[in-house]
């Protein structure tokens, strides 16, 4: 955790205030207080639908036969920036192992469009794509599918209309799960290492890592993992409403799945690499990872979410992709100076039922502001398009073609 945050304890608890009672971006903000976009009679957010799946097409040789197919494109999940274009993954229906469609397709397909919708390309990967990032020093994106097991990676080189690339990992993966979302650190490449445990012991394990830092070899075409940290490390309780408050406790995580960069600016973490574990409810903030000085802190969620994004700008745009509607959509404010917004995935919680959505307790998903000194989520007022956020965030400041 950045020190402006230890600052901020140290003042707040020297002049007896509440640290229930904290800066929040350019304005203050209470624990029980509505933040810019969350509340209110009015809509703060509107959605617009940008691009259907259902305009979009790939060809596929079904399971079995030798003559190809054609489907509409499905399932849009993990959403990123490089350059001036958006990249999404579609599943299309792809089992979370590598399993084929109802209709015998394996394969996802990433779509390049630009930040207006418009289609530019499209690549055929073969597995259910989960994560997708940018890597601008390479000017290479990267995915990597199914997410309980059976994962490689890919890259694909925007500029090659056959420029895809598939890697290997150098050995089975030590957590005995699959892989989900993928971030580049200052040069690293970090992936969540989720669903441990599907062909191995139940998680949590010591044993586990939870996100691998990954090397990629373009002469092999084998990507090395080693372990960033593991599913039962140490970490500071970063809670300020917690009894446990700066003290360590023992994770017991059983489900890594988003990460992110917090951006330097960021009203708390800056600078941290975060992974959010979705089922158990936390975020782990990771200070100088990778580093002999390797730090951990763990923030407690009051609901489950996936994708997190911080707003920069109050006029920018968070795009977001919507797997229920087949939508890939812009959500526009205003915003909040330094606003945490997060996919709110009640169904995804360890707690949830095995029929869900199960309202009330267990909605559909829906898109909150964050409070990131007590991890309280707030629903955003929201308008405009039918909107069930999947779980890709990426907000973009200003306006583009």
């Amino acid at each position: 955790m950045r020190s402006m945050a230890a600052s901020v304890f140290k003042a707040l608890t020297a002049t007896g205030v509440s640290l229930l009672s904290v800066a929040y971006g350019s304005g203050a903000m209470t624990a029980g207080a509505t933040p810019v976009g969350g509340g209110g009679d009015a809509p703060a957010f509107n959605v617009t639908d940008i691009l259907s799946g259902a305009s979009l097409h790939h060809t596929f040789m079904p399971t079995g036969s030798s003559v190809p197919q054609s489907e509409v494109l499905s399932k849009p999940d993990d959403i990123t920036r490089l350059g001036d274009d958006l990249f999404v993954g579609f599943q299309n229906g792809v089992g979370t192992q590598g399993e084929p469609s109802a209709d015998g397709n394996r394969d996802s397909t990433i779509v390049e469009l630009t930040l207006r919708g418009h289609p530019v390309a499209q690549w055929d990967i073969a597995g259910k794509a989960d994560g997708v990032t940018a890597d601008p020093a390479l000017g290479l994106v990267i995915a990597t599918v199914n997410e309980d097991a059976n994962s490689v990676l890919y890259t694909v080189d925007p500029g090659d209309p056959s420029g895809v690339t598939r890697y290997a990992y150098n050995e089975p993966l030590p957590h005995a799960g699959g892989t989900d979302a993928i971030s580049v650190f200052h040069g690293q490449l970090f992936i969540s290492a989720s669903a441990p445990g599907t062909t191995g012991l139940p998680a949590p394990q010591a044993t586990y890592p939870a996100v691998y830092s990954v090397t990629l070899d373009a002469k092999t075409q084998v990507a090395t993992v080693s372990p960033l940290f593991s599913d039962e490390d140490a970490a500071t309780v970063a809670n300020v409403n917690s009894s446990q408050f700066r003290q360590t406790a023992t994770l017991a995580l059983t489900d890594p799945d988003s990460n992110e960069v917090v951006p330097l600016d960021a009203p708390r973490f800056g600078g941290d690499f975060m992974l959010t574990s979705q089922g158990d409810q936390q975020q782990i903030f990771v200070s100088d990872p990778g580093s002999p000085g390797q730090r951990l802190a763990v923030l407690s969620l009051s609901q489950s979410v996936d994708d997190t994004a911080w707003a920069d700008g109050r006029w920018g745009r968070l795009y977001s992709t919507d797997s229920s509607n087949d939508a890939v959509d812009v959500v526009t404010g205003p915003f909040g100076d330094g606003q945490v917004l997060a996919v709110v995935t009640p169904c995804g919680a360890n707690s949830a039922p095995a029929t869900c959505p199960a309202p009330p307790a267990f909605p559909a998903n829906y898109l909150a502001t964050m409070n990131p000194w007590t991890g309280q989520l707030t629903p955003a007022a929201v308008g405009g398009a039918a909107y069930v956020p999947q779980g890709g965030l990426v907000f973009v400041s200003g306006h583009s073609r």
